[in-house]
């Protein structure tokens, strides 16, 4: 096991095959998916609209850095697919920003 590193993951996606049950449901939880609840979590952050057509979630990833920010990604994916297949909601088109905070340059004024 090499060195870890943090990764903040921005996965982005589609709803798609929403039931009745699944749109009711998201459409009860909007006001608490919108944009102040963008948080990054270990377990993940859901946001949306009222449209329910696209929707984003943000993640914190812990993972060795070897394996770099493609395994990161994959591994938030992963968390998203669970996620969501728990909750019923359909979905499609998964892909992901990852940044590593590790090697994040941070530019201080002077």
């Amino acid at each position: 096991m090499g060195t870890q590193h943090t990764y903040r993951v921005i996965v982005r996606g589609t709803f798609d095959g929403l039931s009745e049950e699944s749109r009711s449901r998201l459409l009860a939880e909007a006001d608490d998916h919108g944009l102040a609840a963008m948080q990054f979590t270990e377990e993940g952050s859901l946001t949306y609209d009222r449209t329910l057509k696209h929707f984003s979630y943000r993640l914190v990833v812990v993972s060795d850095a070897e394996d770099g920010e493609e395994m990161a990604g994959a591994l938030a994916e992963d968390r998203v697919e669970t996620a969501l297949k728990a909750l019923g909601h359909g979905y499609k088109g998964l892909r992901s920003t990852v940044t590593d905070l590790d090697t994040m340059k941070i530019n201080y004024k002077r």
